[in-house]
Formats: structure tokens, sequence, C-alpha cells
């Protein structure tokens, strides 16, 4: 009897204390464990962070975060922008217009040989062949110019525009300047104002190793984008001024483009590495940046 009564005393004593147990807290860090077969979303983006102190096991299922400088496998989306979006647009404006100044834009525009394409004789007109030169050597009118002259040449404020995929950038060159044109007519000085915009294609492609870079498309200067206007009113020479400008028209554009574009790609091979795969990784997926005026 005293021996069944130690033995019912003692599973009282043992029942007491797992009910008191059971309504204790866990210690700090200790978790409860997760059946093997439970995993983590390993998605990118979608992980969460374990809780101090709790080791999971790093088997297949559980996601881990990654370590300083660990990249990303390839094919997983990256934080697309270092530059926040609103500055990106204005920043690649900017270094974009400083390319083209470091790069001799405006001493191009100054020293234009446009007086060998518009003289129609002698050796000043050998750059001119095909159908324009004869059109030149037609307007003996045109033997009046003693000079053409180049002055205050700018570049204006560079237009930057998305397409409507947003995979790709129009960008929009604005170049300004003057003409001071020496005639035989006696204290006659033409003066001309020429605007001329030339438009680059710029787009992203990723090599095999998936690196990202911007490329030059197309580079041209759309109809109507050339400019010319007179400065003073010389009535009595309005034949030279009409056939002058038609001149200038057709060589203008092509010398300009010519320079231009090429400039244009090495402005791009020499962009800051930061900000060009920004963009590129902007372009590439298709998220748009430029905000429209």
């Amino acid at each position: 009897m005293f021996l069944v009564g130690s033995l019912v005393v003692l599973c009282g004593l043992l029942a007491q204390s797992s009910a008191q147990l059971a309504g204790l807290p866990l210690p700090l860090g200790q978790g409860l464990p997760l059946p093997l077969n439970q995993g983590l979303p390993t998605s990118v983006g979608h992980c969460r962070p374990l809780h101090l102190g709790q080791n999971l096991p790093t088997s297949v299922g559980y996601c881990r975060p990654l370590h300083l400088g660990q990249s990303l496998p390839y094919g997983a989306t990256p934080v697309i922008s270092t530059y926040p979006t609103d500055y990106l647009a204005r920043n690649f404006r900017d270094a974009f217009s400083q390319g083209l100044l470091s790069g001799g834009i405006l001493g191009f525009l100054e020293h234009m040989p446009l007086l060998s394409y518009v003289r129609p004789a002698g050796s000043n007109a050998g750059g001119l062949v095909g159908a324009l030169g004869k059109v030149i050597s037609s307007i003996p009118i045109l033997n009046n110019i003693l000079d053409i002259r180049v002055t205050n040449p700018q570049l204006l404020e560079i237009g930057l525009v998305q397409s409507y995929d947003f995979h790709r950038l129009y960008v929009t060159i604005p170049l300004g300047f003057e003409l001071k044109v020496n005639t035989l007519v006696v204290g006659s000085l033409l003066e001309l104002a020429v605007k001329l915009d030339v438009t680059a294609e710029v787009y992203a492609v990723r090599d095999i190793y998936g690196r990202s870079r911007l490329v030059i498309g197309d580079c041209i200067h759309s109809p109507g984008s050339l400019r010319i206007s007179l400065l003073n009113k010389l009535s009595p020479l309005q034949s030279l001024i009409d056939s002058l400008t038609d001149i200038l028209t057709k060589v203008i554009p092509g010398l300009v483009q010519g320079v231009v574009c090429p400039l244009v790609n090495g402005i791009l091979s020499l962009l800051d590495v930061t900000l060009m795969h920004d963009v590129a990784d902007l372009l590439l997926h298709g998220v748009q940046f430029v905000i429209k005026a």
C-alpha cells in the first residue's frame, strides 16, 4: 500500500510540473522546430530573415541573405538604379552636353569649310561632286561671295525623349551659329542665323556575360530641322540670299551630321560607368525615367 501511494503522489507531482512548464515562454532565440519539408519562399525579394539565434538547416527550400559583394545569379532581377530616377535623365543630359563640348563640337562648327562648298568656280569647288556640284556651278551669282565666316557657335539645351515602350532614348542635339558673308557688292555683309537639330537614337544591349552598355542607333537630322534666317534686311541681294540659302540647306546638315554622330558614339563609351549602367538597365527593363514636359 505504501508503494502504491508513493507512485500516486509522484505521478501527481510530475503532471503538475508538466502543466507549469507548458505555460512558460520559450527562451530567447529558441524557435519551434520546422518540419524538414517546410521551406521558406526562395524567390529573390521574398525571403524572411531568421530570428535571433535561430539556426535553420541549409538544405533546399531555405533561403539565406546575400553576403556583402555577393552578386545575384544571372537572370535574377537586380536593383535597377543607383541614382534616383528623378535625377537620372538630368545627369545623363548634363554628361552628354559636357561630352559634346569636350569633344570640340563648337570648334568644328566655327571652322566648317563652307566657302569651298559655295563658290562654284576654281579649285574651291573640288570638294563638290555629283549633282550638287553641277547645280552650284550653274549659279554664277555665287561668285559675288568673297568669304563665309562662322561666328557665335552654340550648343543649345539637349532634348531627351523615351520611346513609347521605354526601351530607347532619342537625344536631340540643337546647334546654332551665325554666318557672316562678305560679298563683292560694296558695303554689303550678309548675316544669317542658322539652327540645326541632330537626333541620335540610343538603346541598350547586354553581352554574353550579362553586362549592359549603351550603343548608338540611327543618327539623323529630320526634314525641316535646319532653319536659316536673315539677320539684316538687304532686299537688293535677295537673289543671292535665295541661292546661298538653297546651297547651305544641302551642305550644312551633311557636314554637321558627319561629325556629331561619331562624336556621340565616343561619348557613350566615355560616360561614367555607374550612370551608363543605370541608364542601360532602365532601358533594358522598359522603365520610364524621362518625364515628358
